[in-house]
C-alpha cells in the first residue's frame, strides 16, 4: 500500500477519496468520492468527483471529468472533462478527452475516440478508429473498427461494418455483414457476410 506521501499530495477539501499507488490523485484539491488504485492513476484530477480508476495510468489526465469508470492499464488515460464514460480493458477509450456517455469493453475498444459521445463498443478493437462519431453500437471483434465520424451505426458480429469510415445509419447483423461498406448510408444487412461487397451504395436492404 502506498504511503500518504505517494498519494493525495495536494488535497485540500476533497472528501471520501481512496488512493492507493504512486502518484495517485496527487493533484486532487476538492474532488470527492474518487477511487484510484495503481500507479499514476487519476494523477491530474483536481475537482472531478465519483470516478473509479483501477490500473496503471487509468484516467491519468482527468481533471474535472466526473462519474467515469476506467478499469485496465491506461483505460481512459487522456480523458480530461468527459463525463459518465465506462472503459473496461487495456487501452480502452485511451484517447477520449471530452466525449461523454461512452462504453468500451475490450482491448483498445474506442481507442481513438476523442469527442464522440453515446457510443458502445464491446469486443477487441471494436470502434477502434472512431474519433467524433456519435451513437454507434459495435458488438464483436473489429466491429466498426475503421469508423471515424460515421454516426448512428449498429454492427453486431465479428467484422461487421469493419471498413465503414463515414457511413451513417447502417445496420449490420452477422459475421462480416456490410464488411466493405465505407461511406454508404442507411443500409441494412442481416446474415453472415450479407451485403459484404457493398462499398458506397446506400439504402440497400
Amino acid at each position: 500500500m502506498a504511503s500518504a506521501e505517494e498519494t493525495a499530495l495536494t488535497e485540500t477539501t476533497g472528501t471520501g477519496n481512496t488512493a492507493i499507488g504512486i502518484n495517485t490523485l496527487k493533484a486532487n484539491t476538492i474532488g470527492s468520492g474518487n477511487v484510484a488504485l495503481g500507479a499514476d492513476v487519476l494523477s491530474c484530477n483536481t475537482t472531478g468527483v465519483n470516478n473509479v480508476a483501477v490500473g496503471n495510468g487509468a484516467l491519468f489526465i482527468n481533471t474535472v471529468g466526473t462519474r467515469n469508470v476506467a478499469i485496465g492499464p491506461a483505460a481512459l488515460r487522456n480523458n480530461t472533462t468527459g463525463n459518465r464514460n465506462n472503459a473496461l480493458g487495456y487501452l480502452a477509450l485511451y484517447r477520449n478527452t471530452t466525449g461523454n456517455y461512452n462504453t468500451a469493453n475490450g482491448y483498445r475498444a474506442l481507442f481513438l475516440n476523442t469527442t464522440g459521445g453515446g457510443n458502445t463498443a464491446n469486443g477487441y478493437l471494436a470502434l477502434y478508429s472512431n474519433t467524433t462519431g456519435i451513437y454507434n453500437t459495435a458488438i464483436g471483434t473489429q466491429a466498426l473498427s475503421c469508423n471515424t465520424i460515421g454516426i448512428r451505426n449498429t454492427a453486431i458480429g465479428h467484422s461487421a461494418l469493419t471498413s465503414n469510415t463515414t457511413g451513417a445509419y447502417n445496420t449490420a447483423i452477422g459475421r462480416g455483414a456490410l464488411f466493405c461498406n465505407t461511406i454508404g448510408d442507411i443500409n441494412t444487412a442481416v446474415g453472415t457476410e450479407a451485403l459484404q461487397a457493398n462499398t458506397t451504395g446506400s439504402q440497400n436492404f
